[in-house]
Parts: structure tokens; C-alpha cells; sequence
């Protein structure tokens, strides 16, 4: 039995410069604090926020650019079950659907950086990130997928839930 933990809602937000290099921020704060990962943050839920209206926010908040729900595609969905045995996730991923220029390269949460997807091979990213995230976002990119990712005791147990084509 999974143990009781608080559940967040989250986004990660993944946006590529002309080159089709992916932004991705060097966290200098909790969760993965010294990790490499696309930006995003908590969804304001007492406030009623949406997804989508998250996915602006700290988009407008943290690369600064003011983006439209045109902009951006729902390209995934994540539930982590006891991640790093603090907290259960669910976590919307959106990608900005055109190429973008992002002229702040550093904030109080860290460093951004533009990256190919060899470079982030060899970075610290979460292993969430590397085992299961990447990869389906990199298979099922401009469609749409999900997946429960499962870290009780400190394991790491994954399945796909959609697209149900994939699914045996």
C-alpha cells in the first residue's frame, strides 16, 4: 500500500529555441534542488487555476514571455506515486508550440540553459526525467501520452496508460 503523502499538481513546460534546442533550468531550490529540468511550478489551487493558466504563469513568471492557450499543446500527463518519499505528483507537461527567444537567462530559482537532447544526456536531470519522461515525450511529441511512475520504498516502477495503441 502506497504510504499517505501530500498530492501536488504541477507543470512542466517545454520549450525549444529555433534550433530545436530544449530550455531546461539548473534548480537552485527544492524539489530537485542542483537538477537540470524543463520550467514549471505548482498549480494554485486554492485559486482555482487551471492547468493551461499555470502553464502561462510560470512561463510569464520565469522566462518572462506572454504566451496565449493557442501557444501551447498538453503533450503529457504524470502521476508520481511517493516521489523522493515526500509527495505523490500530478503533473501536466505543455509544449509552446512554435520556437521562442527567452532573454532572462537567470532568476532566484537558477540558471536556464538551451540544450540538444545528446547535451542532456549528459546532465543531472531527475531520474524520473531520464528513465521515463524524456523518452515518451521524445516518442509521442505533438501527441499526447500518460504515465504513473511508482517510488515507494525508494523504487522506481513505471507503466504507460495511454496512448492505448502502446499499451499490451
Amino acid at each position: 500500500m502506497p504510504p499517505t503523502l501530500p498530492y501536488k499538481i504541477a507543470v512542466l513546460c517545454y520549450l525549444f529555441d529555433e534550433q530545436g534546442r530544449l530550455l531546461l533550468l539548473h534548480r537552485q531550490q527544492n524539489p530537485n534542488k542542483g537538477l537540470y529540468s524543463p520550467i514549471g511550478g505548482k498549480l494554485h489551487m486554492d485559486e482555482g487555476e487551471s492547468p493551461a493558466e499555470c502553464a502561462l504563469r510560470e512561463m510569464r513568471e520565469e522566462v518572462l514571455l506572454d504566451l496565449n492557450y493557442s501557444d501551447i499543446h498538453l503533450a503529457g500527463l504524470i502521476s508520481e506515486t511517493a516521489y523522493q518519499g515526500a509527495t505523490h505528483w500530478l503533473i501536466f507537461l505543455y509544449e509552446v508550440s512554435h520556437p521562442v527567444v527567452v532573454e532572462r537567462m537567470e532568476f532566484d530559482e537558477g540558471t536556464l540553459g538551451w540544450y540538444t537532447w545528446d547535451e542532456i544526456d549528459s546532465l543531472n536531470i531527475p531520474e524520473s526525467d531520464r528513465r521515463v519522461i524524456f523518452p515518451l515525450f521524445r516518442k509521442y511529441r505533438g501527441r499526447f501520452f500518460h504515465a504513473h511512475i511508482d517510488c515507494t520504498d525508494d523504487g522506481f516502477e513505471w507503466r504507460l496508460e495511454a496512448p492505448a495503441e502502446d499499451i499490451s
